[in-house]
């Protein structure tokens, strides 16, 4: 740790404003050049993690290597830096103050009042030191989640603060406003930026440099006027204008040389700018594709699309991997019936019905794998996605009618999903279920062998119930077949048609591991699947 560079990114006026692209953007301009960066999340909810939250409260639920149930900030830095991130790199409030009753339980502050400082400060640099101590990481960049001014976020910018005292020109704190445009009067205001400031200043932590979220341009004079009232360079205010993707920041703060002042604060050489040529490769591919493809993401969470945003994501990469444009059409899955099932799949080019818990939604999914197995269309079922193929194939192949899974029915007869055996006996709800990566061994035959080009792969996972191998026989012998199984457990990972086109069911989550650069590959093959399917049916 002791080369370590330690940046805090900050929010102010208002949340959703980006922090987390950022500060992405900003570790993948650093990398280019050649440093190595990794990134953390602190999040001021008192929750222990996300895994407990409804989708609706916080988006998706984000799951790394090793296991941790994780904000979803951490798929972008994953997704940017096409690095793994862990248990580390994500810390909440809950999480701290579990720790420190901990401590204070076994006797380790020896008998001391325990209190917000320092125990809880403390405890808070510990976990951002601990990051750095993990690697040998020649940047470390620490989103403080929410916005400043937020109770829970005050013991948070504390730890900032002694921290600048204690690392001094190691330490460097990014501001990110909002410098919002009133239509009325046709200006800028940058008084909600100044004010946020005033509140970091409150708290004893000077920024040492701005992002302006804007919708339109910044003049010179607006970067003066701010920098002025806000008590730092011209240079270090920086605009960050509305985009029409997430993966055009790095290249816009770039251009602004939001790392260029960055190492100049820290007394390091610039050198060259980095040239970014597989990001803008990328790019270009998203931007011009060839071909357009329409698919149907069947799921109960379809208001909020932060509820799948990895699966968003996953189809960006893919897509411009394959120079194709896709377009998702949300499907609620409560709306789908045999009545409606024509209309909302009659132009659709490949099916997904996507993760989740519960019995809300269940029987639209279920009619969506049935109808996407009747029809021909490309299907792709991921996790529950999986197992409501299997309950359908079930039902309307097997003949097995109350075929279930008994996550929705514990009392049905033929429970081709069920528990699994370690889970029996949990009881809490709280990171209980299989999370992290676990390996998979592939048919050599199979579409999955295909797209991976390996038969041994590692996947992530974060779910209870599986595929209840009593019935694996007879389904093989009707069609539907076990080809990616976990050799340890005997678990069946991924499921297929072997005379559908392209009809495969996982029950892990790859699209926990599609990046920029290595887009997953069952979502490029599904994609090239949805293409043949278009042209097959146009001719």
């Amino acid at each position: 740790m002791a080369n370590t560079k330690f940046i805090f990114v900050t929010g102010g006026v208002t949340s959703s404003l980006g922090k987390g692209i950022i500060s992405a953007s900003l570790a993948k301009l650093l990398q280019a050049r050649g440093f190595t960066v990794s990134i953390q999340k602190l999040d001021p909810y008192i929750n222990v993690d996300p895994g407990t939250l409804n989708p609706f409260e916080h988006g998706e639920c984000y799951v790394t290597e090793d296991g941790a149930e994780t904000d979803l900030d951490l798929g972008h830095y994953e997704r940017f830096l096409n690095i793994y991130t862990s248990q580390a790199n994500s810390v909440t409030t809950g999480r701290i103050y579990q720790e420190v009753i901990n401590k204070e339980r076994r006797g380790e502050y020896l008998g001391k009042t325990v209190q917000i400082i320092p125990h809880i400060t403390d405890e808070i640099k510990r976990r951002v030191k601990l990051l750095s101590a993990r690697g040998k990481y020649d940047f470390v960049i620490t989103e403080i989640g929410g916005t400043v001014g937020d109770i829970e976020s005050l013991p948070y910018i504390e730890a900032v603060r002694q921290f600048r005292w204690e690392l001094k020109n190691r330490c460097m704190v990014i501001h990110l406003t909002l410098v919002p445009y009133l239509a009325a009067s046709g200006e800028l205001k940058t008084k909600p930026t100044q004010h946020s400031v005033k509140t970091l200043l409150e708290a004893g932590v000077q920024p040492d440099m701005l992002v302006l979220r804007t919708a339109q341009p910044l003049t010179s004079d607006i970067k003066i006027k701010v920098a002025n009232f806000c008590n730092v360079q011209k240079e270090a205010v920086v605009e960050s204008r509305d985009l029409s993707t997430i993966y055009e920041v790095p290249l816009e703060m770039q251009k602004e040389k939001l790392d260029e002042f960055v190492l100049s604060h820290f007394g390091i050489t610039i050198g060259e700018k980095p040239q970014l040529k597989a990001w803008k490769d990328f790019l270009k591919k998203y931007k011009n594709p060839k071909r357009f493809i329409e698919l149907a993401l069947v799921g109960k969470y379809v208001d909020l699309k932060d509820a799948y945003k990895s699966i968003n994501e996953a189809f960006i990469h893919a897509g411009a991997f394959c120079e194709t444009k896709v377009k998702i059409n949300y499907i609620q899955a409560e709306d789908v019936n045999e009545k409606s099932s024509q209309e909302f799949f009659k132009n659709i080019d490949g099916i997904l019905v996507a993760p989740g818990f519960g019995h809300r939604g269940i029987e639209g999914k279920i009619l969506a794998a049935k109808y996407a197995r009747e029809n021909k269309i490309p299907f792709f079922g991921i996790c529950l996605g999986m197992q409501v193929a299997i309950i359908e194939f079930a039902q309307n192949v097997l003949n097995l009618e109350d075929a279930n899974s008994i996550e929705m029915d514990r009392t049905c007869i033929n429970p081709v999903i069920s528990l699994m055996e370690e889970q029996k006996l949990v009881n809490e709800k709280g990171g209980t279920m299989r999370l992290g990566s676990y390996s998979c061994k592939l048919s050599k035959n199979s579409k999955a062998y295909k797209a991976y080009s390996s038969l041994k792969i590692k996947e992530r996972h974060r779910h209870r119930y599986e595929f209840n191998n009593i019935y694996k026989e007879a389904f093989s012998k009707a069609g539907l077949i076990a080809t990616g199984v976990n050799l340890e457990t005997q678990l069946v990972e991924i499921i297929e048609i072997p005379k559908h086109p392209w009809f495969v069911g996982v029950q892990f989550h790859p699209e926990y591991k599609s990046t920029v650069i290595n887009p997953h590959p069952l979502f490029v093959d599904f994609i090239k699947a949805a293409v043949d399917f278009k042209i097959k049916n146009k001719n």
